[in-house]
């Protein structure tokens, strides 16, 4: 192999890996954005933890994160305006990407 070729695999290694930590990192928020939902919602042990991976699930209808937003959204009412959500859709993702982070 060429000094060439050990870069571009070198690239190619270090582009995987941070595409499966972003994706990680965006899973883990959205488990924590579900968590403070069902939190608002009143539920609480197993029930918080099904509702954490309905919004988990949700991310995987189209892409971009205006999914998870509008079942958040639309599961809490008026319980939380846009900007709250938004908000906290922000600082779990800053919040799970530290903690991956941590974890490594």
């Amino acid at each position: 192999m060429t000094t060439f070729d050990d870069r571009e695999n070198a690239f190619e290694n270090k582009f995987a890996h941070d595409q499966e930590m972003q994706f990680k990192a965006q899973a883990r928020a959205n488990k924590l954005l579900g968590l403070w939902a069902a939190e608002l919602m009143g539920k609480t042990g197993a029930e918080a933890d099904a509702y954490a991976k309905e919004v988990i699930h949700a991310d995987f209808e189209e892409a971009g994160h205006e999914d998870v937003f509008r079942k958040v959204s639309g599961d809490l009412g008026g319980k939380a305006d846009e900007t709250t959500i938004r908000t906290k859709m922000v600082e779990f993702l800053a919040l799970a990407k530290e903690q991956l982070v941590k974890e490594a």
